[in-house]
């Protein structure tokens, strides 16, 4: 293995069930101090990761199921995620 190659871990994506690079998606974490954003990936607390994509976004809102799957809503950042949406 070339030691300059840096692997860029997937995650999986709550909404669409899709394999991606963790560089784009969002991780959003359900931790002591509430739902957040999770910028820096370091945050203590449960999280999730969404894709930046308006599909995944509006399917993680408006589904009882990514309550009942994760334990938490996401009602509390509905407006920091639409305005991360990329096109």
């Amino acid at each position: 293995m070339d030691p300059k190659f840096k692997k860029n871990p997937e995650r999986l994506c709550v909404a669409c069930r899709q394999m991606k690079p963790k560089n784009q998606l969002i991780r959003i974490v359900n931790g002591a101090d509430g739902v957040t954003i999770d910028f820096s990936g370091k945050k203590n607390g449960r999280g999730v990761y969404l894709c930046k994509c308006r599909d995944c976004i509006s399917k993680a809102l408006r589904g009882k199921g990514f309550v009942k799957q994760n334990g938490f809503s996401l009602e509390q950042i509905a407006d920091q995620l639409e305005s991360l949406i990329e096109e």
